[in-house]
């Protein structure tokens, strides 16, 4: 079989490696080095020059980050992967390669909450606007696109209102412009949804999440057109130096291996949790992709399943909210997603407080709604955990 016509199941445990080129090693190892020796010196001076392929120092390539750079392209269907000291690091090189002062970005009406102060910052340094679109119809994208638009930077699902975006309708009407499409793929991996396939021309994801998958490592991805991420290699990660380390790639390679397996268990624990919420007296709105309240979006072509990401709102205030979060026993109050362990947080408060009030609210944010990444435990341990603490407000 040729790799690739590998399923993804087969490719997150090969894609990029080959024992053989390790001593028969099945694990690939860990180059925990900073620098490599050159046999002569006129062989530093080709590297140096880019006339001979080779590695030269850790921050513009080592072996074992190359395995998962590798490894990422193949399962998003890209060219080139390359990997980041953290998600942060992924999408602010990415931006900063896209634009250049006086650009502007439009965004989805709803952003991961690092992601809004990062854009908040480059329009304060260096006047690269942002406007924000609900990105619902051909006409809502259209109106916010200016000359000085640089790149369309979409969340879907959304962090945290679990909105949808119909991704292939955004990728078409960029093209229309020329205007390059980035998505943040960090909810449904390539496991649940290939951004590439439907049109879009970067993905970036906070590895730390699923792809890990064990809450013990902070990294980020991006793939794209080799073309491209050869222009940021060389530039805004060399330069900028958000560079992940060898260990760390070896964790997230660990990780992947076993990333449909878990995300499958995610998928089934959240889908069950979402509809016993939706019928429990002290919630008002449950958003998860599929779910009976959001089955308006017809999304089956472009997400395998829903993934393992629900937002609920209550019938209360924010005091109710964290009286919630306060009375469970075993989910852990903790940001970050796609762990083992069942996470809960309250948004407006934790990942989305830099958001000023009034935009968290235009973006659905409110204080009565509360983030779930269901975990690999029994659901009906999270369920039963769930309940004891919503009958407490």
């Amino acid at each position: 079989m040729k790799k690739d016509d590998q399923h993804i199941e087969t490719a997150v445990i090969h894609q990029g490696y080959d024992a053989k080129d390790m001593l028969g090693s099945l694990t690939p190892p860990i180059f925990q080095t900073s620098t490599f020796t050159f046999a002569t010196a006129e062989q530093g001076e080709r590297r140096f020059a880019g006339e001979e392929e080779g590695y030269i120092y850790s921050r513009l390539g080592n072996p074992t980050v190359k395995i998962l750079e590798e490894r990422i392209a193949s399962l998003e269907q890209a060219e080139r992967g390359l990997a980041f000291a953290s998600g942060m690091a992924a999408v602010s090189s990415v931006l900063i390669a896209l634009t250049k002062a006086n650009d502007h970005i439009l965004c989805s009406s709803g952003l991961y909450g690092c992601t809004y102060g990062l854009l908040s910052m480059l329009q304060e340094k260096y006047q690269i606007s942002h406007d924000f679109s609900v990105m619902d119809t051909e006409e809502s994208i259209r109106e916010k696109i200016k000359p000085e638009t640089a790149c369309i930077y979409v969340e879907t699902p959304i962090n945290p209102t679990i909105r949808l975006i119909n991704l292939k309708m955004v990728a078409d009407i960029a093209k229309e412009y020329n205007i390059p499409v980035v998505v943040d793929n960090t909810f449904s991996t390539p496991y649940l949804q290939r951004p590439l396939e439907l049109g879009c021309d970067i993905v970036v994801h906070s590895a730390t999440k699923y792809i890990g998958g064990h809450g013990d490592v902070i990294a980020g991805l991006v793939v794209g057109k080799k073309a491209f991420l050869d222009s940021v290699a060389m530039t805004t990660q060399k330069d900028i130096g958000g560079i992940i380390s060898p260990f760390d790639a070896w964790l997230l390679l660990r990780g992947m291996k076993t990333l449909p397996i878990r995300m499958d268990r995610h998928c089934d624990n959240a889908e069950k949790i979402a509809r016993l919420l939706e019928n429990h007296p002290k919630i008002s709105a449950v958003y998860y992709p599929f779910s009976a309240q959001m089955k308006e979006q017809n999304f089956d072509e472009q997400m395998r399943r829903g993934g393992g990401v629900l937002s609920f709102e209550i019938y209360g205030s924010k005091k109710d909210a964290q009286t919630l979060l306060n009375h469970l026993t075993f989910i852990k109050i903790a940001v970050s997603l796609g762990d083992a362990e069942t996470l809960i947080e309250h948004p407006a408060t934790m990942t989305h407080a830099v958001i000023p009030e009034d935009t968290r609210m235009e973006m659905g944010i409110t204080d009565q709604l509360i983030r779930l990444s269901a975990g690999l435990e029994a659901w009906e341990d999270i369920w039963h955990d769930l309940e004891q603490a919503l009958s407490k407000i």
